[in-house]
């Protein structure tokens, strides 16, 4: 509930602090009062855009300020603490202007956004203007106003989930897809490739190895000569090297006694025998492995040269790269066949998807349908009484694919004249008939939802008489479960408050500003004996003020 608004250098206003109570509060004033400039004030910490040509005094800032109490509004508390802000049983919004342009918003002296602002106040206000009625042909608002008649909140909150989820599985499928198709195309060329090294089969440091190998076996026939060379040389020639050796080593061997040191040289002449023998023995040994294979030097050329195909095909220097490539091409060509797999999987994911959240959709369907013939007999029954008695409200109901809000698309369809020619509100309602069509849709589903304060600014335009008092006895309706403020020039309405509101313009030094105060239970009869009757009021427009606030 709105408790107060403090508005500073606001247009004509420079301090001006006005206290709300409950039920339903009228608000008068003379035309140019500045009633309208109260509601753009608020308008202000509704959060909508800024404009610093309202600056009274250039000199200072504009600051408008609304204090509610939520006790029990559960939505705003839950809004507060999603969005981090200050919890308080007291809520205060502040708006503030610079003159240099800037603006500000705080919500509980914690600065906010615009956006934040915007969805608070929904929460707290409802503000409907004249011609403030572009929500009613909403297909937002109008789909709204039949779920609450059907209470279908909560299934369209699981219908909301399910639809989420559907959403999602359609999008995991066609990403899937895409990849499918995105890796069909270029599997052929991956089987190609895996393929060709499948039958290669080459295994780590193969072709390295085989160099080595074709290096010795293309040698062979030289490397056998010069180990038979060596052998030959060493031990079996007309005059054998180790032979030659021992027999000098013999020679010397009766003298060591004579020269110390030719017991050494000798020792070193039997050693290097020895050590010329077993390398002669081991010439021998190397000579009989060596052999010419030209038919595995064949196979060696081929192998290497498929090796050295692939390895300039892929730009790689070793075997081992080849290995790691064909493992690579396997898990992706798995990989694409497991896609098949996931597919199926996705499939029947959102398939049931599908049938789980147009379940809930049909229930939603249905509660909307026993509803449509409730909605248009209560609402032309409510036109008639605020003087629109030839009018008529009709709604067509028809199923379209699945949306947020489910499978129906609702449009609101009026008949001003009893013409049988329905069409879209948006496009044949006058600003007054929206105006009173929306207070009887408002009032009707006041009944179900928990609206916010409800702000009327001069809805009342263009009706009078019986019309004024049913539009008034409407309000009083709404106020006895919640907060009604409206601003009237009509008498049968300003009669039916619970609290009177008058705004009048008062002369200070050499300004006039705008004031506002509340009147008391006789300023109340002078008041709308005035709004019957003019400035100087009958006798009998004296009674009929006594009598509409009597019937109040």
């Amino acid at each position: 509930m709105l408790q107060e608004l403090r508005i500073r250098n606001y247009a004509i206003i420079d301090e001006l602090d006005i206290r709300f109570d409950g039920g339903l509060t009228i608000i008068t004033g003379e035309t140019g009062a500045g009633k309208s400039i109260l509601m753009g004030a608020l308008s202000l910490i509704l959060g909508q855009r800024a404009d610093s040509s309202v600056i009274l005094n250039r000199e200072k800032k504009t600051v408008v300020e609304g204090v509610f109490a939520v006790p029990d509004k559960q939505e705003v508390r839950k809004f507060l603490e999603d969005e981090e802000l200050d919890l308080q049983e007291e809520l205060i919004i502040r708006r503030e202007l610079s003159p240099n342009g800037k603006s500000r918003a705080f919500i509980n002296d914690t600065p906010a956004s615009l956006t934040q602002l915007q969805d608070l106040s929904s929460l707290l206000v409802d503000l409907h203007r004249q011609f403030d009625t572009l929500s009613l042909g909403s297909a937002d608002f109008q789909m709204m106003v039949v779920d609450a008649m059907a209470n279908n909140q909560e299934l369209i909150h699981q219908y909301q989930q399910k639809y989420q989820h559907w959403q999602s599985c359609k999008k995991q499928l066609a990403a899937i897809e895409e990849q499918k198709l995105n890796s069909t195309k270029e599997q052929d060329y991956l089987q190609f490739l895996f393929n060709e090294l499948e039958e290669a089969a080459f295994r780590d440091n193969e072709l390295e190895e085989l160099e080595e190998e074709s290096k010795l076996l293309n040698s062979s026939e030289g490397i056998k000569l010069a180990l038979s060379n060596l052998t030959q040389q060493l031990k079996y020639s007309e005059q054998p090297v180790v032979q030659s050796i021992k027999q000098l080593a013999q020679q010397v061997a009766p003298f060591t006694d004579a020269i110390a040191e030719l017991k050494d040289l000798q020792a070193r002449l039997t050693a290097t025998q020895i050590e010329l023998d077993d390398i002669a023995e081991e010439a021998d040994r190397l000579g009989d492995k060596v052999s010419y294979d030209a038919e595995r030097i064949s196979q060696i050329e081929e192998r290497l040269n498929l090796g050295y195909k692939l390895l300039k095909k892929h730009g790689f220097q070793e075997t081992k790269q080849l290995v790691a490539l064909h493992e690579e091409l396997s898990g992706r060509l798995g990989n694409i066949e497991e896609l098949d797999d996931k597919i199926r999987l996705l499939q029947q994911q959102v398939a049931t998807a599908e049938q789980e959240m147009k379940n809930l959709g049909v229930r939603i369907s249905e509660g909307r349908k026993k509803q449509v013939p409730v909605i248009e007999k209560q609402v032309n029954q409510l036109l008639v009484r605020v003087g629109m008695p030839n009018a008529r409200l009709k709604l067509q109901m028809d199923t379209v694919e699945p949306g947020t809000t489910g499978m129906d698309a609702i449009d609101f369809l009026f008949d001003a004249n009893k013409s049988n020619q329905f069409a879209s509100i948006r496009k044949v309602a006058s600003g007054g008939e929206l105006s009173r069509l929306m207070l009887c849709i408002k009032s009707l589903i006041a009944k179900k939802v928990n609206l916010p304060t409800m702000i009327f600014d001069e809805i009342d335009t263009g009706i009078s008489g019986e019309a004024s008092m049913q539009v008034g006895m409407i309000m009083k309706e709404l106020a006895a479960t919640r907060q009604v403020i409206c601003i009237t020039h009509q008498p049968q309405i300003a009669g039916k408050a619970d609290r009177h509101l008058f705004v009048y313009k008062e002369k200070a030094g050499k300004t006039i500003q705008t004031n506002i105060r509340v009147l008391s239970q006789a300023e109340r009869i002078t008041a709308i004996a005035q709004m019957i009757g003019g400035d100087k009021p009958s006798a009998i427009a004296i009674e009929n003020a006594k009598e509409l606030i009597a019937n109040a």
